[in-house]
C-alpha cells in the first residue's frame, strides 16, 4: 500500500515535490540574510539612539570610536576593550555597556569650581585610574607607569602626573594640583570662579587677581578649524581639551572667533596668547576678528597669535616658523611647548581695494584684508579653478597632496591655453605714485610676507641674483611678474627668477579691458576692468618660533648676517 501511495520515480508529482524544496531552501537563504541585517541594523540604531540621549544629557565630552590607538581598559569593569567611547576632556574610556554607569560615577573637569571655593590655591589633584599615557612615570617611586596588562595606576586630569597604584596614598588624593608643566598656559576653575565673583560684585580689577598666578602667566586660547588638514582638526581639539582647561578650547566651525576671543576680556591686559589650528584663510578670520576688538575699544586685551599650519599652502605659518603643515609627526604636548618659547613680533596687514570701472557704477567698492598676498594672473587662475571644483564636492578635497596635485594638474593646463597672457597690454602699474613700465607679463603679485606658493621664497631669489630678505613689519611691499605657468613651476624648483618689479608704501593697479582672475591670500574670483589700491592698514601681533627653521631660512638668514658684516 505505501508503494502504491509513492509517486513514481520521474513523475510530475515527485518533480513538483523537489521544486518545491528548492523553492523554499532559495528562500530561506535569501531572507534569511536580509532579516539578520535588518535585525542588527534595528538593535544597532537603538544603540545609537541609547548613546546619543547619554552624551546629550552628561556633562563629560563623550566621542565614539571603532578603535582605540592603544592597549584600552574600560574604567568600569576594567576589561580589556577594542571600541566604546571616550571622554576627550578628562580621558576617561569606557565600552558601550558601561557608558550610563561610568556617566554617573565618574566626574568630569570642572570647568569652575563651587561657589563656595574662593581662593586661587585650593585646588587638589583629580584623579582617574587605568589607561595611563605610554612612557609615563609615577610622581613618587619615579619608574614607569601602565607596565601591566590591566586597569592600574592613576593619572590627574589637570597636571597629567601619573602614580602607581602602590604609591597612592590619602596624601596625595588631597594634595594640591600645581597644573604641570603647562601651568602657565592653563586658566585655572578656581580663577574663572572668582572672576564670576567679581562681576557679581561689579568689580573689574583682575590684575590683583592673576597676579596670585605668578607674571608667567600667559594662557592660551585654541581656535582650531576642525574641517581643516583632512579634518585632523577634531582630533587636535579633544587633545587639546585634555591637557588645558577645556573653556579655552573652540571650535570656529561652531563659535564664531569674535565671540571665543571675549574670553581674553577676562584675563589680565596684554596676556592672553592664541593658538589658530588652521590655514592662512583661519588665521585670516581670527585676525579680523581681533581688528573689531580694536574697533571696540579692547586694545589691551588684544591676543599675540600664533599658527599651527592644517591648510594646504601655509605660507603666512611658513614666514612665522610654524612650518609648512601639521600631520601630527610631533605631539600636541610639544606644540604648547613651541608656544610658551616663541616670541612677539609685528606683521603687517593691508586693505585691498576693488573700485569697478563705469560712470554709472553705484557700488561701492570691495574691500579684503590682505596678510599674504595678493596677484592676478596665472597662480590667480589656478586657485579660481581649485575652488570652483572644491565648492561642487568638497570632499574629494581633504587630503593636503591631493590639493597640491589639483593645483598641478591647473597650471600645466594653462600652460596650454595660456589664458592671461598680454596682461602688460591689459593692465597699468603704479608704485607710490609712479607709474611703471611692464614687460611682457601674464601675472603680477604683490607680497607682504616672504613665502608665496606653498613654501617659495619668490622676493629673494635664488643664484647671483639673489635680494635682501623681505620683512613683513616694514610697511613696504614686494611686487613682481611672471612670464606664465611655466615660469611659476620653475621658481618653485629654483630654476628660475621672478622678474622684479619694486618695493612701494602703496600699489595701485589699473585693469582697463577683459576679466582677468585675481586672488587675496587664496580667495581667488574672476574681475572686470576695476581699479586695485593696496594701503597699510594695521599691525597684527603675532607669535614667531625660531626653532622650525628650513634649509632656505637658515641660508636667507646667513645671507643676511653677510650683508650686515660688509656694512
Amino acid at each position: 500500500m505505501e508503494a502504491e501511495r509513492r509517486p513514481a520515480p520521474g513523475s510530475p508529482s515527485e518533480g513538483l515535490f523537489a521544486d518545491g524544496h528548492l523553492i523554499l531552501w532559495t528562500l530561506c537563504s535569501v531572507l534569511l540574510p536580509v532579516f539578520i541585517t535588518f535585525w542588527c541594523s534595528l538593535q544597532r540604531s537603538r544603540r545609537q539612539l541609547h548613546r546619543r540621549d547619554i552624551f546629550r544629557k552628561s556633562k563629560h565630552g563623550w566621542r565614539d570610536t571603532d578603535l582605540f590607538s592603544q592597549p584600552t581598559y574600560c574604567c568600569v569593569c576594567a576589561q580589556h576593550i577594542l571600541q566604546g567611547a571616550f571622554c576627550d576632556c578628562c580621558g576617561l574610556r569606557v565600552d558601550e555597556g558601561c557608558l550610563r554607569k561610568a556617566d554617573k560615577r565618574f566626574q568630569c573637569k570642572e570647568i569652575m569650581l563651587k561657589n563656595d571655593t574662593k581662593v586661587l590655591d585650593a585646588m587638589p589633584h583629580h584623579w582617574i585610574r587605568g589607561n595611563v599615557p605610554l612612557c609615563s612615570y609615577c610622581m613618587v617611586c619615579k619608574q614607569q607607569c601602565g607596565c601591566q596588562p590591566k586597569l592600574c595606576d592613576y593619572r590627574c586630569v589637570w597636571c597629567q602626573k601619573t602614580v602607581h597604584d602602590e604609591c597612592m596614598k590619602n596624601s596625595l588624593k588631597n594634595e594640591k594640583c600645581d597644573f604641570g608643566e603647562f601651568k602657565n598656559l592653563i586658566i585655572p576653575p578656581s580663577y574663572l570662579t572668582s572672576i564670576n565673583q567679581m562681576r557679581k560684585d561689579k568689580k573689574t580689577d583682575y590684575e590683583v587677581l592673576a597676579s596670585k598666578l605668578g607674571k608667567q602667566w600667559t594662557p592660551l586660547i585654541i581656535l582650531a578649524n576642525s574641517r581643516s588638514g583632512t579634518n585632523m582638526g577634531e582630533g587636535l581639539l579633544g587633545e587639546f581639551r585634555i591637557l588645558l582647561n577645556p573653556v579655552q578650547v573652540f571650535d570656529v566651525t561652531k563659535t564664531p572667533p569674535i565671540k571665543a576671543l571675549q574670553l581674553c576680556t577676562l584675563l589680565p591686559y596684554y596676556s592672553a596668547r592664541v593658538l589658530v589650528c588652521g590655514g592662512d584663510g583661519t588665521v585670516g578670520w581670527v585676525l579680523d576678528a581681533v581688528d573689531d576688538m580694536k574697533i571696540k575699544g579692547q586694545e589691551k586685551y588684544i591676543p599675540q597669535v600664533a599658527v599651527l599650519p592644517l591648510g594646504t599652502g601655509n605660507d603666512l605659518s611658513n614666514t612665522l616658523g610654524w612650518g609648512t603643515g601639521y600631520a601630527g609627526e610631533i605631539p600636541v604636548a610639544q606644540v604648547l611647548r613651541n608656544v610658551m618659547e616663541a616670541d612677539g613680533i609685528k606683521l603687517d596687514r593691508w586693505k585691498v581695494q576693488v573700485t569697478n570701472k563705469g560712470y554709472y557704477n553705484l557700488r561701492k567698492p570691495k574691500e579684503f584684508t590682505m596678510n599674504n598676498y595678493f596677484s592676478v594672473g596665472p597662480d590667480a587662475l589656478m586657485a579660481l579653478n581649485f575652488h570652483a571644483h572644491r565648492e561642487k564636492a568638497p570632499s574629494l578635497f581633504s587630503s593636503r597632496i591631493l590639493n597640491k596635485a589639483v593645483y598641478l594638474f591647473y597650471g600645466t593646463k594653462d600652460c596650454l591655453v595660456q589664458e592671461c597672457k598680454d596682461l602688460n597690454k591689459k593692465v597699468e602699474l603704479e608704485l607710490d605714485g609712479e607709474r611703471v613700465a611692464l614687460p611682457s607679463l601674464e601675472g603680477i603679485i604683490v607680497l607682504n610676507i616672504g613665502y608665496w606658493g606653498g613654501g617659495c621664497r619668490l622676493w629673494e631669489g635664488m643664484g647671483d641674483e639673489t635680494y635682501p630678505l623681505a620683512r613683513h613689519d616694514d610697511g613696504l611691499l614686494e611686487v613682481v611678474g611672471v612670464y606664465g605657468s611655466f615660469h611659476c613651476a620653475q621658481i618653485q624648483v629654483k630654476l628660475a627668477n621672478p622678474f622684479r618689479i619694486g618695493q612701494a608704501h602703496t600699489v595701485r593697479l589699473i585693469l582697463k579691458c577683459s576679466m582677468m582672475p585675481m586672488q587675496v591670500d587664496g580667495e581667488p574670483w574672476a574681475q572686470g576692468p576695476c581699479t586695485v589700491t593696496i594701503t597699510h592698514k594695521t599691525h597684527a601681533m603675532m607669535l614667531y618660533f625660531s626653532g622650525e627653521q628650513t634649509d632656505d631660512d637658515i641660508s636667507s638668514t646667513s645671507d643676511q648676517e653677510d650683508i650686515k658684516a660688509t656694512e
